[in-house]
């Protein structure tokens, strides 16, 4: 536990060292919804009615900045030798780094949908069922993530092949989420419904990524 517990902090400090993931994947958010109002024009219907969609494909396209590096950057200086030689099973340490980067990454998206759905003229039910959903959510598109990382970390500029073998697996999450988030305003399919199917994909994925991610760095260490 002490190993794990090392390990995530030394992942916190990486990313705050490199410029901090949480703020580019933040800015990367904002961006996105600041021209889609230029898209899609100034009905306030539109936007609201689209609203959760949007932050969804945002957050989804913001969690992939840097997810590349999950693994890529230890492979190039050496550290991930080291963590294949651990005691502690690699399926763990995956997990880890899997929290670590949500915590960098996805959980700054989280706190900050609030703030973006109000420029999207979302209502109050509506922004507390994206912000309900983007938190369960998330982790399920950064375990998902790692999978593609662990695939492409052995190779240089691995980023659009990662998101070319990633994105068709997010599409789950993607439909329950706006699904849940836009039931949030009310409609005829109950919230508890995609919103129960959203939490069951993201502790399939949670328990699942773990044990493909490690295998796939093992493969690409052979």
């Amino acid at each position: 536990m002490k190993a794990l517990i090392a390990l995530f902090l030394r992942e916190l400090r990486l990313a705050a060292r490199i410029g901090g993931g949480g703020a580019t994947g933040v800015v990367f958010f904002l961006i996105l919804v600041s021209i889609a109002p230029f898209a899609l024009g100034p009905d306030l219907n539109l936007l609201s009615r689209i609203g959760p969609a949007l932050l969804w494909i945002s957050a989804l396209l913001a969690t992939l900045i840097g997810l590349d590096r999950l693994f890529q950057a230890d492979a190039e200086d050496g550290s991930l030798d080291l963590l294949f030689t651990a005691r502690t099973p690699l399926e763990l340490i995956v997990v880890v780094k899997c929290l670590a980067h949500w915590a960098t990454t996805g959980l700054p998206l989280v706190l900050a949908a609030p703030l973006f759905g109000l420029m999207l003229a979302v209502e109050g039910a509506g922004l507390a069922g994206v912000t309900a959903t983007l938190l369960v959510g998330t982790p399920a598109l950064t375990f998902i993530g790692a999978i593609g990382a662990a695939l492409t970390a052995s190779l240089r500029r691995g980023g659009l092949l990662m998101a070319i073998l990633v994105l068709p697996f997010t599409v789950p999450v993607l439909i329950f989420g706006v699904a849940a988030a836009a039931a949030a305003r009310g409609g005829t399919v109950p919230f508890w419904t995609p919103f129960s199917i959203l939490c069951a994909l993201t502790l399939l994925a949670a328990a699942g990524a773990p044990f493909a991610a490690a295998a796939a760095l093992r493969h690409g260490r052979d």
